[in-house]
């Protein structure tokens, strides 16, 4: 089946002359060409994802065709004159990918919006609102390194798509064939008879504009902040700058190595704020520079990382330490100003810090605990909004560096992140404090968190193998400890239990099934599993709680021992 698959592929992929190319050297190579046709690229509710070449398991025009036909069926299913929203980032073929998704669009008779430009995946979700579509498109792999590109689907209300309709859209994909049974047209003519638009500057003037909206001091005066920003080669570029120069941001110095759009990433292979390394540019700028602070967007600027001038010396923040951050300083200034709603509402994701519990029971907020995935953040805003209750909620945010204030869309965003920070930072430095002097003055109030995130890449067939082994042994194995440290709790969301292993009772787990287990130990620390849904990597996600800082980080360093050695690595 693999070999026919590759021949047929080698007779009819003849629409790109690089695939045609690739096709062509794949020849005679059986484990390349098993990996690019052993299976077809899953949808779900992330849409697809992976990495760019000919094949079923590729990101191709041919697979994107293939997915929107079937996102096509399902519009067309809702409405007879539906409509989609499409947007892209810097990756290599996502201009590409957006046309070929807006002429089958097109091609089934919806009408199409589409940004003249790259933009960030929170103006997708944005313009999916303001325009009332049934659906949207946004190309992108987000964070992952350059071989990547991705499809992320969209609802009406601004978030990622449901299950149920990400499954309605896979049969489809299914029972269409994937040369003969998807619908075109040419872009240039939709254009010209109305069927595809592009998305005007008003639109875009009015996402910032929600933007700005979300300051919690409007009148502050940031102007003495000094900013090294990087884009790292993606979306953020426009917007970014220009929120920034609204706020009254003047000292702002880009990393012009990273400035402008390049889906080779050639001085960072991995563009992800995540890591250490992504930061060399900016911090050879900010020698020169002297900044407060440094930022990083990732390729389609829905997240965001930082690192901060603390005495001359630049620290890395994690996503769970600027999680914390903001959720302190707009429930600690909205309190002082009196601008804090009734029953405030704040969302994080599972695998987030559980700081954040501590500080929203000091400011009697809410806080909503969801799966790992914005869409579930997304979906929170909802509900509110549904119950025209949104001005409760405050913010959303997973400790994988993606932040939300504002019910303008229903994903993560750096532009509105990026915002905050800075006003956040200028804030503090009035004071006569930094961002160390701040999150201790946190720990001092709530308890000491340390908190870690380790990935583990499994490419390939045999990696997915090896992830799915791994979490059907931590499923189904009766553990008591690992590594010598006794669990007194393990929630398996996949089971949908939680079970107290001194007691032995077992309580329903209310959230999604989902492939995720966690392990909760007699200090509060824990261990939670879970494989990617977007990358071919299983990840841990590691949670200490100590006396001071120095026994909480020791703690951190025991479980990252422990919990490498439970997954075999």
């Amino acid at each position: 089946m693999i070999k026919e698959n590759y021949r047929l592929w080698k007779e009819k992929a003849i629409k790109d002359p690089d695939l045609v190319k690739e096709l062509i050297e794949l020849e005679g190579n059986d484990e390349l060409i098993s990996d690019a046709f052993y299976k077809n690229l899953e949808f779900g509710t992330a849409g697809l994802r992976g990495v760019i070449g000919a094949g079923t398991n590729r990101m191709n025009i041919y697979t994107v065709g293939q997915a929107t036909q079937g996102l096509a069926a399902y519009v067309n299913s809702l409405t007879d004159k539906g409509t989609v929203a499409i947007a892209y980032d810097s990756r290599i073929k996502s201009e590409e990918f957006a046309k070929t998704t807006a002429c089958v669009f097109a091609a089934n008779g919806i009408k199409v919006y589409i940004y003249p430009e790259l933009a960030p995946t929170p103006m997708l979700s944005f313009a999916v609102r303001r325009l009332k579509c049934d659906a949207g498109v946004v190309i992108t792999a987000s964070h992952n390194p350059a071989k990547y590109n991705g499809y992320k689907a969209y609802a009406p209300d601004g978030s990622q798509l449901g299950p149920e309709a990400a499954d309605y859209v896979l049969s489809i994909m299914q029972s269409v064939d994937i040369f003969d049974g998807v619908k075109y047209c040419d872009f240039d003519e939709a254009v010209k008879n109305g069927q595809i638009e592009y998305i005007g500057e008003d639109i875009i003037n009015d996402y910032l504009e929600n933007v700005m909206a979300q300051r919690i001091e409007p009148d502050a005066d940031v102007s003495d902040l000094r900013v090294v920003y990087t884009p790292l080669n993606g979306a953020g570029n426009k917007p970014v700058r220009e929120i920034l120069k609204r706020i009254g941001v003047k000292n702002v110095f880009v990393v012009k190595s990273q400035e402008h759009p390049d889906g080779n990433f050639p001085t960072t292979p991995f563009p992800n704020p995540e890591f250490e390394q992504t930061f060399e540019c900016a911090l050879e700028l900010a020698k020169t520079t002297n900044p407060d602070l440094l930022l990083a967007t990732d390729p389609d600027s829905d997240r965001v990382g930082i690192a901060a001038n603390i005495d001359g010396t630049f620290k890395l923040f994690t996503g769970n330490d600027v999680g914390a951050l903001l959720l302190n300083y707009i429930l600690e200034r909205k309190t002082e100003k009196g601008t804090l709603p009734k029953n405030p509402v704040a969302v994080k994701t599972i695998v987030s810090t559980e700081l954040c519990q501590k500080i929203t029971d000091f400011y009697g907020c809410t806080l909503i605990n969801v799966l790992t995935g914005f869409k579930f953040i997304g979906e929170q805003i909802t509900i509110l909004a549904d119950k025209g209750e949104q001005d409760r909620y405050i913010l959303g945010f997973e400790e994988s560096y993606g932040y939300l204030a504002g019910d303008y869309a229903r994903d993560k965003d750096a532009v509105v992140a990026s915002m905050l920070i800075c006003e956040m930072v200028a804030f503090y430095k009035s004071q006569g404090q930094n961002l160390e002097q701040v999150m201790n003055s946190i720990y001092d109030k709530f308890g000491y968190y340390a908190s870690a995130q380790k990935s583990f890449t499994c490419e390939g067939q045999s990696g997915m193998a090896k992830i799915a082994s791994i979490m059907e042994r931590l499923h189904n194995t009766p553990l008591t400890d690992l590594g010598g440290k006794k669990i007194v709790k393990i929630s398996d969301y996949e089971l949908s239990v939680t079970k107290d292993l001194n007691t032995n009772k077992e309580t329903p787990i209310t959230l999604p099934k989902s492939n995720v287990i966690s392990f909760t130990f007699e200090d509060d620390s824990y261990i939670i599993v879970r494989p990617s849904g977007t990358e071919p990597k299983i990840k841990l996600y590691l949670g200490a709680v100590g006396e001071d800082k120095t026994s909480a980080d020791e703690q951190l360093e025991k479980l990252v021992k422990i919990g490498t050695e439970a997954l075999g690595f």
